[in-house]
């Protein structure tokens, strides 16, 4: 995995050319590598090892407590040490000023060793929202106290009875009493309501938990404004502070309700939270305290800064849970002896065993899963570079990345926790029988895999946005920019032997997206078009990662050209890349005629023919 990081970020995205930008000059390509070395380290010592042990010894609760096994806590501090929670930030606060696209790679190596330990995802979104659209005094209070890890945080969502329905949201906050509005913190309500699904919603891992919560403010007329325009979002500690992030010794109004028992992921703690039932009483009275984050009814615009960021970072999950059964298979093949070859010599049965890798179907298997958990790995750290130039570039290629990364991210999100979830099978499958035992780490990657296709956004969510919004707006401004990036690459492409033909193949799939999109908005009727969003997502990622793999190869091949030492690295990814161009583009036709065709099939089923 460590080369496939280091050709992408080096022969693919160029990454030591942000070292020209002022924010980054402090750096060179011998610090990236220190900060990769640093994290390969941490991640080989203090996660992998417990891997298993976080899976079997799930969250408890004793008393108002949760408790968890010692190795988090470890897992934990040496990952606050590292100084990764507060990478990308600014020197003067204790950053690194890191390019994203390194801090990206870097924390891809947690996520190999134990997905379900490395819970610091949510925390570094909370408090970069916080930078992004708290006071100075909310800055300085509680994202700096994240980032160094002394505290931690959460995004409070879904609810009960709404799930991903945030119109739903039945949460309430009102104002504080007397002096409310002068809070230094923020202006003060109190919060009554319910939340579900909150990962890392109570523990001991640090001294207080940052909870962002998304809550309804009355209107003159005492009732809530419908739907999400309604939404506020508010910091509600776990205990209280002072102005000076000091705790006053005060639990806030902020219960465990209850755990939830996962398939996977079982090492971080998964709650039910209640908020204002009255276990404790700050000040005297029921509900939860909680201060208001930017404007009242501008919750949901706030929030979705985090859960963009959160949604790359589960795609990147997804990828490394990929990674990690590709490489357990990949080993496990290569060991493992049975049956013989096919042909006359294989009929004999005083010939030895040979490797399972030897037999074609074991390579399609290892090669579908390299072409997924390395072509995930390429789209995610491209997103994280463009993430990058959104924040650093000049002004007209800042402009054109926020595009990309508004069409990209429901790809980003939604094909690595698909794919990488079907190279997971495929490595059972490899290790046969033997992969459906817990002696082998690949059953748990399996379940681990299976939350990232639900969560920071359904399957038929990312469908919905991407179709129903992101390739529409601005006049499709979005999908356009996009095809030229593509074009560029088959183009390029076009003059490479080997390559031309997939360049062929590419654009021509091009093409019938392009096609297929305009038909399913031909009517102009959102139930038309959006009835089939989920094939078109599947589609649309595969011709993504058809790019990706052809731009990739590209590099490749350069590397090739150039006699490297390391020739079967190379030859691997052009031969993945055919796989993919071969074995998995075809499906698009499949999904995108249904597309095309407004296909009423599923749209017309009635509750009562099930």
């Amino acid at each position: 995995m460590r080369k496939t990081i280091d050709f992408l970020l080096g022969d693919w995205l160029a990454v030591t050319s942000l070292v020209q930008r002022e924010r980054f000059a402090d750096h060179s390509a011998e610090t990236f590598t220190q900060v990769l070395d640093t994290c390969e380290r941490i991640a080989r010592e203090k996660f992998a090892p417990f891997n298993r042990l976080v899976d079997t010894e799930e969250p408890r609760v004793e008393g108002d407590k949760v408790v968890l096994p010692q190795a988090t806590k470890d897992a934990w501090d040496a990952y606050a040490a590292s100084g990764m929670l507060s990478a990308a930030q600014d020197d003067d606060i204790g950053g690194m000023q890191l390019p994203y696209t390194v801090e990206a790679a870097a924390n891809a190596f947690f996520a190999r060793a134990s997905v379900s330990i490395n819970a610091s995802l949510l925390s570094v979104g909370n408090a970069n929202l916080l930078m992004k659209h708290g006071t100075e005094v909310q800055k300085r209070v509680f994202a700096l106290n994240e980032f160094s890890g002394r505290w931690s945080g959460t995004m409070c969502l879904s609810e009960p009875q709404a799930g991903s329905s945030l119109s739903d949201v039945a949460t309430r906050a009102t104002p504080d009493g007397e002096g409310a509005e002068a809070d230094p913190l923020g202006p003060r309500f109190r919060l009554r309501g319910n939340k579900m699904w909150i990962s890392a919603g109570e523990h001991e891992l640090t001294e207080n938990i940052v909870h962002l919560v998304l809550a309804k403010i009355p209107g003159p007329d005492g009732r809530p404004i419908s739907g999400t325009k309604g939404i506020s979002l508010f910091i509600v500690p776990k205990h209280l502070v002072d102005a000076d992030g000091r705790l006053t010794g005060q639990r806030n109004d902020v219960a465990l309700a209850g755990l939830n028992h996962k398939c996977g992921w079982r090492g971080t703690t998964n709650t039910l939270l209640n908020f204002g039932e009255g276990r404790y009483t700050p000040g005297g009275q029921a509900g939860a305290i909680g201060y208001l984050v930017g404007q009242p009814h501008e919750g949901l615009r706030c929030m979705f800064h985090m859960m963009n960021e959160a949604r790359i970072g589960v795609g990147m999950a997804a990828t490394m849970l990929g990674m990690a059964g590709y490489e357990a298979s990949l080993d496990y093949a290569r060991q493992r002896p049975q049956g013989r070859s096919i042909g006359p010599a294989g009929k004999d049965p005083a010939q030895p065993q040979i490797p399972i890798i030897q037999h074609a179907d074991v390579k399609r298997m290892l090669l579908a899963q390299k072409a997924y958990a390395e072509g995930a790995l390429a789209l995610e750290l491209y997103c994280a570079r463009l993430v990058d130039e959104l924040h650093t570039g000049e002004a007209a290629a800042a402009a054109e990345a926020l595009l990309l990364l508004e069409v990209l991210t429901p790809i980003a999100k939604s094909w690595p926790s698909e794919w990488c979830l079907e190279a997971n099978s495929l490595a059972i499958q490899v290790h046969g029988g033997y992969g459906y035992t817990r002696d082998f780490p690949v059953e748990q990657y399996w379940r681990d895999n299976r939350l990232n296709m639900i969560h920071e956004g359904t399957h038929g969510i990312q469908g919905l946005d991407l179709l129903g919004r992101k390739v529409v707006m601005q006049g499709g401004a979005g999908l356009k920019l996009l095809a030229g990036k593509v074009s560029d690459t088959i183009l390029r492409a076009g003059q490479v032997p080997g390559l031309a033909e997939q360049g062929a193949t590419l654009a021509a799939a091009l093409q019938r997206l392009g096609a297929a999109t305009k038909s399913a908005w031909s009517t102009g009727l959102p139930e038309d078009a959006l009835a089939n969003a989920t094939p078109y997502l599947q589609a649309f990622g595969h011709v993504v990662l058809a790019w990706v793999w052809l731009d990739v190869a590209l590099a490749s091949q350069a590397r090739l050209a150039h006699a490297v030492a390391d020739e079967p690295f190379h030859r691997g990814k052009l031969q993945a890349c055919r796989y993919f161009y071969d074995y998995e583009l075809p499906k698009v036709d499949a999904w995108l005629s249904v597309v095309a065709s407004r296909n009423p099939t599923c749209r017309e089923m009635r509750d009562d023919w099930f």
